[in-house]
């Protein structure tokens, strides 16, 4: 999206420009989370695959954003987004 914009051709004596417009792609789920089952106490892992490359997440438990903390931890690493759950309770189903 930042090539977008006006491009000149400049040869001295004359020029051309044109305009430049990026359709932006959706990110799309490549392989989408799965279902996870984790003893109390253990840690849960949440994975996915992004179409995008490093595309921004956003990681949400019913509708409220999951923030970093000691509990959660988000990674975004290529194309796979993770979200760990560290010390998992009964209230994190």
């Amino acid at each position: 999206a930042e090539d977008a914009g006006e491009y000149t051709c400049d040869s001295g004596d004359q020029q051309t420009t044109a305009t430049l417009q990026v359709k932006v792609l959706p990110v799309l789920f490549n392989k989408e989370l799965k279902n996870v089952e984790a003893e109390e106490g253990g840690t849960a892992v949440l994975r996915c695959e992004i179409s995008k490359p490093d595309a921004p997440v956003e990681w949400r438990k019913g509708g409220v954003v999951i923030e970093p903390s000691d509990k959660y931890e988000l990674k975004l690493k290529g194309s796979v987004a993770e979200l760990i759950i560290h010390g998992v309770e009964p209230d994190d189903c």
